[in-house]
């Protein structure tokens, strides 16, 4: 029985490990499912581009101005070249003066890859949904911005070597989330309208103080 024990405990402590292992360097965030599917879509992206592609997801609590290239050649010795780096650093700070937090990082291995994907496509797609106002919580933003942001890189990179994948998650989650964004501001304007700026400028309107 004791023995058994110790076997369940140890495949409980391993699995996650064996799972996450491949595209994923470090993770910290990652749900297991969320895991599965970057190594999946990283699969795909290799196989048929000849392209690794990587993740760090991490909660280390960066310094303004942290270096993520030099933070990166740490993992050297588990990435194979041609590839490109994605890290997620959520709790890295970005400026003295506030407390706003979150970092994304894009390290190619070379000046040709970067050529391959946009980074503002890559970062926007993992900004818009960690920003986004919404009853999910930090930690299903924060997989969900993971996921979007590593498939728009995969994605880029396919486009770019004119080839498919059928892995990746479909841009129109990134345009949901900013049309309900847009629903939410166009709300509070009528709020505001009806019950602040309209009853003030009938006031006005009608010369009353």
């Amino acid at each position: 029985m004791f023995k058994a024990k110790v076997r369940a405990t140890l495949l409980a402590l391993v699995l996650p490990l064996l799972l996450n292992a491949g595209h994923i360097l470090k993770d910290d965030i990652l749900k297991i499912e969320a895991a599965q599917l970057i190594n999946e879509m990283g699969d795909e992206l290799f196989s048929k581009t000849g392209i690794n592609g990587y993740v760090i997801a991490t909660n280390e609590h960066f310094p303004v101005g942290f270096n993520l290239v030099e933070y990166s050649k740490k993992y050297e010795a588990q990435m194979s070249k041609p590839y490109v780096l994605f890290i997620f650093a959520p709790q890295a700070r970005i400026t003295e003066q506030t407390d706003t937090k979150g970092r994304v990082g894009l390290i190619p291995s070379s000046d040709a890859i970067r050529t391959l994907y946009d980074y503002n496509d890559v970062r926007d797609a993992a900004v818009d949904i960690v920003s986004s106002k919404d009853s999910n919580s930090d930690e299903d933003k924060h997989n969900i911005g993971v996921l979007q942001a590593f498939s728009e890189l995969a994605e880029g990179i396919a486009r770019s070597k004119g080839v498919e994948l059928t892995k990746t998650i479909p841009n129109e989650t990134r345009h949901m989330v900013w049309g309900l964004s847009v629903l939410i501001y166009i709300g509070s304007f009528l709020v505001l309208w009806i019950f602040a700026i309209r009853p003030l400028y009938m006031r006005i309107k009608n010369g009353k103080k």
